[in-house]
């Protein structure tokens, strides 16, 4: 889960986090996240979700990223993500989980797309999975002993999912280890450190095969990485809460909000002000999406 600190009421829902633990598996309606009527702007999510859309058209726009939604979408987004959907009618069926919630089953979630669109039998056996996941979270909630019937029914899904017909499989690569292993240092410590010096010595490495690890996987170096992470989570607070922009700056190492605001400017090509004003506006809009942000919507 990534703390925040102080969040705006718009995104507590009912269904992240009323009457239930964190790792239960909870299912729902795209309404029960919809902060207000509209979605005047994005939710910053504290949960794992599946959503499947059942009905409508519009738009989800998952972390900047503007998404066609129609029946048979899938999104999958991310504890930490922004999401905003909007369309006509537009309903979805919505899996909620939570980070620990499949520890110890051999199931990879991050090895489901972010954004798919079924069809034909994929769809038809994704729609039974999901509709039987439903109705068993329904009649078995805050039953212990149904746990494990649920966390094996969302492994079995995730599963599915994850050996889909074109979805993306890792090539693996000398650089892959060394690349991942600063990814999740960078989600340790991105709100302490920028310098690629200090990840090189957590990581017992150089700050050059860092470097050249990233390079090879995203084509941009350790720094710019690391910059875009932080810009990301700027991006992510900005538009999802109400803290002072001064205050999204200290909590991203920046004790003066001077440097935070040419930083953020620099990385995202517009001032904090005028990015969060931008993302206040209903969709559809022209998305504004940060400019030197590399994040995939599957990225967290």
């Amino acid at each position: 889960m990534v703390t925040t600190g102080r969040l705006s009421p718009a995104i507590r829902t009912d269904l992240l986090t009323f009457g239930y633990d964190a790792d239960d598996i909870v299912t729902g309606a795209l309404g029960d996240l919809a902060p207000q009527p509209g979605w005047p702007r994005p939710i910053l999510l504290d949960a794992e979700l599946l959503i499947l859309v059942t009905d409508g058209h519009g738009s989800a726009e998952l972390d900047f990223r503007a998404l066609p939604c129609r029946p048979g979408t899938l999104l999958r987004a991310r504890a930490g993500q922004v999401l905003r959907c909007v369309g006509s009618r537009l309903d979805a069926t919505v899996v909620r989980w939570g980070i620990g919630t499949l520890r110890g089953l051999d199931v990879d979630p991050d090895a489901v797309p972010a954004y798919r669109q079924l069809a034909g039998e994929d769809e038809d056996a994704v729609i039974s999975e999901v509709s039987q996941l439903t109705v068993d979270a329904d009649r078995h909630a805050g039953v212990r002993a149904a746990r494990g019937l649920l966390r094996h029914q969302l492994a079995v899904l995730l599963l599915r999912l994850a050996l889909l017909p074109g979805a993306p499989q890792l090539t693996p690569r000398p650089e892959t280890a060394a690349f991942q292993r600063l990814r999740r240092e960078v989600e340790r410590c991105y709100q302490h450190s920028r310098r690629v010096a200090d990840y090189a010595a957590r990581l017992g490495c150089s700050a050059r095969t860092l470097t050249r690890a990233c390079l090879a996987i995203t084509g941009r170096s350790a720094k710019q990485v690391i910059d875009d992470r932080v810009a990301l989570q700027a991006c992510r607070l900005l538009a999802a809460t109400d803290e002072p922009v001064a205050g999204i700056g200290r909590r991203l190492g920046f004790p003066e909000p001077t440097n935070f605001g040419r930083f953020f400017t620099r990385e995202v090509g517009m001032s904090p002000g005028v990015f969060r004003a931008a993302r206040e506006q209903p969709l559809p809009i022209r998305v504004v999406r940060p400019r030197r942000l590399t994040a995939r919507p599957d990225a967290g």
